[in-house]
């Protein structure tokens, strides 16, 4: 390959013969530089910085394969040397990296002031820390992810080669940079989201979602790419709902072998959903559509991307992921295509407003020329209230539900809403506006613990509590309903239910309601977005029965007596003036947008407001359409 020259060139440059440099490899977009000094490179922290400044790359320093010690006298070493205030929870060796990953509450003491401690790891043992953060509550899906990342380490490796020879491939001048964008998925729709990107030189997929909403039409359009999916380039993921990553795995079914560009958080919560889909078609005596071993297969070609990390992904394609604050490690992609061909920018599900969980989304870009712009609350009836009024609207429907000894059913995204929820609810129970049972059942406590490790992406007042060890997600007003029999649950007066799914699809969430349903003492309350067709939407627009399967196999009709509310303000999503804000505040401004992830009629109506008052050219793209953006 072309660039290991160009990387050995500029390393011979920089590094003085002291360094001892043994090999130096391609990972992926990355560059590991194996040494047998590393104590060099501690001394000099500069030498790395000249290098990644230089090639404009990730630079990993690994010590040599020699200097390693034997995994259990270096593990004891290690626990001698990192205080024991640091709570590690684990140590595992990955021999094909030269590095241990040590796994701690407190990974900041594990680093050490100025990095001190994780140095004096590398150099006593020869292993170079990889440090992450456990999560402060109890995780048993990342605790297998973490596990099955380090079981097939070798395996990563050699991906990461394989990805590498396709990145920087040599590829012939093109006369002609075009660059072609089809929709195939979530246009003039919500659900089943994928965008395909092409080049002379490269396919791209961004996003690769499942309708969970409808049984007709669930999947993306990929058989009219009329080529096989193994000639892929890398596939992007902006976020973990299963309507932008719960078809991912199908196509590592079709044999598809290339990178997922994502987040740390996405990879690990789209893991939790893929897994949960699979087990609730096996309920409903569904055929999966892939199974175990393709959502595993998916994990470990997860190429993990830092928000504002620029990233080559293919000869003639930078990515850049930005702050989305949607959910956890949802992100705005931006990518640089060729010399500066192109510029295009996929918001993907973004919030440009508050949320009590996430920081201010990302406005500013180097250069944008095409802006895909989600627009599920982009028509005219799409403005939310305000957020204040929406909390103090929540509390009195709670307040008014729990006096007459009702329950409180609230079905909510596990990834997400459950979170922004559970944050309002404690708020009100901190300041003693509330003081009722809470019980929070599904992968939402889950997804809430996973949260735990990735502090850095939570607002800063939230970040702090996990990091002193008071998360918000582990307050007194919270039970876990996973221990209890549901039926006596629902038995119970004057509860607050917290449950999955949140368009009533499956889950929790529906045997709740099946329990709770004919009792006009209840109260059901809608805070996110109900797909079209899915039961949520239905009881929302006013269904007052339908039929249901009971214990023993037999259908009845249910009526549904309880109280019905639907309280905007909460959603993930922004709402018409917060796009328009969004579009306004945009640096630089796109020359055209085309509108996704909208029914028919938002997307369109919207697309008309932005050209005739924005004076932006704007299109309502259908799925299977294509455009030529340069």
């Amino acid at each position: 390959m072309k660039i290991l020259e160009d990387v050995k060139r500029v390393v011979e440059s920089t590094l003085p013969n002291k360094s001892e440099v043994t090999k130096i490899e391609m990972e992926g977009p990355e560059i590991a530089i194996y040494t047998n000094n590393p104590k060099t490179f501690f001394e000099n922290e500069r030498y790395v910085a000249n290098i990644a400044s230089e090639l404009k790359k990730r630079i990993n320093i690994r010590t040599d394969k020699s200097l390693l010690i034997e995994k259990e006298e270096a593990k004891e070493k290690i626990m001698k040397i990192i205080p024991e205030d640091a709570d590690v929870k684990n140590v595992s060796f990955e021999a094909p990296f030269s590095e241990v990953t040590i796994e701690a509450i407190k990974p900041g003491l594990v680093i050490g002031k100025h990095g001190e401690t994780s140095k004096k790891i590398t150099l006593e043992t020869g292993w170079t820390p990889n440090i992450i953060r456990a999560p402060t509550q109890n995780s048993d899906i990342l605790r297998g992810i973490r596990h099955h990342l380090h079981s097939h380490a070798a395996e990563r490796k050699k991906i990461l080669k394989e990805t590498a020879e396709k990145i920087y491939r040599d590829i012939e001048p093109s006369r002609d940079d075009w660059v072609r964008l089809e929709a195939l998925g979530g246009f003039r729709q919500v659900g089943r989201s994928s965008i395909f990107v092409e080049t002379p030189h490269t396919k791209i997929l961004m996003d690769c979602g499942i309708n969970v909403a409808s049984r007709e039409k669930p999947y993306p359009y990929l058989e009219t790419l009329h080529f096989p999916l193994t000639e892929l380039d890398a596939v992007i993921v902006t976020h973990a709902h299963m309507d932008h990553s719960g078809f991912v795995p199908y196509l590592y079914k079709s044999g598809y072998r290339g990178p997922v560009y994502c987040t740390a958080p996405t990879r690990d919560l789209m893991t939790l959903l893929q897994f949960d889909g699979i087990d609730i078609s096996v309920k409903e005596g569904k055929e999966p559509v892939y199974n175990e071993k393709d959502v595993k297969e998916t994990v470990i070609h997860c190429i993990p991307r830092d928000y504002r990390e620029v990233t080559d992904i293919a000869p003639d394609i930078r990515l850049t992921l930005h702050n989305a604050a949607h959910i956890l490690g949802s992100s705005s992609v931006h990518l640089h295509i060729g010399e500066g061909a192109h510029n295009l920018v996929y918001s993907g599900d973004f919030k440009f407003g508050f949320t009590r969980l996430f920081n201010n989304v990302d406005i500013k870009y180097p250069r944008l020329e095409t802006l895909i712009l989600e627009s599920t609350y982009g028509g005219k009836n799409g403005v939310q209230p305000d957020r204040q009024e929406a909390e103090d609207r929540l509390l009195m429907v709670l307040k008014e539900t729990l006096q007459r000894d009702g329950n409180v059913l609230i079905p909510v995204f596990a990834v997400g809403r459950g979170q922004e929820i559970m944050l309002v609810l404690e708020n009100f129970y901190k300041q003693g506006l509330l003081d009722a049972k809470c019980y929070v059942d599904g992968m939402t406590r889950e997804a809430s613990a996973i949260h735990t490790a990735y502090p850095e992406k939570l607002r800063k007042g939230v970040q702090r509590r996990v990091l002193q060890n008071d998360s918000p997600f582990n307050a007194e007003i919270f039970e876990s309903a996973n221990g209890k029999n549901r039926e006596e649950l629902a038995a119970e007066k004057g509860v607050i239910i917290i449950a999955s799914s949140g368009m009533l699809t499956g889950g929790p969430s529906v045997a709740y309601l099946h329990m709770l349903a004919e009792n006009p003492d209840n109260c059901l309350i809608f805070v996110g977005y109900q797909g079209e067709g899915s039961l949520g939407r239905k009881i929302q627009s006013g269904v007052s029965s339908t039929p249901i399967t009971d214990k023993n196999g037999k259908t009845r009709a249910m009526n549904i007596q309880m109280r019905v509310e639907t309280i905007e303000g909460f959603s993930g999503h922004s709402d018409r003036n917060q796009l328009i804000n969004f579009i306004r505040s945009l640096k630089p401004k796109p020359k055209k947008i085309l509108l996704n992830h909208g029914d028919k009629t938002s997307v369109t109506d919207f697309s008309r407001f932005i050209s005739s008052k924005l004076g932006i050219s704007a299109t309502a793209m259908r799925n299977l359409d294509a455009v030529r953006l340069r």
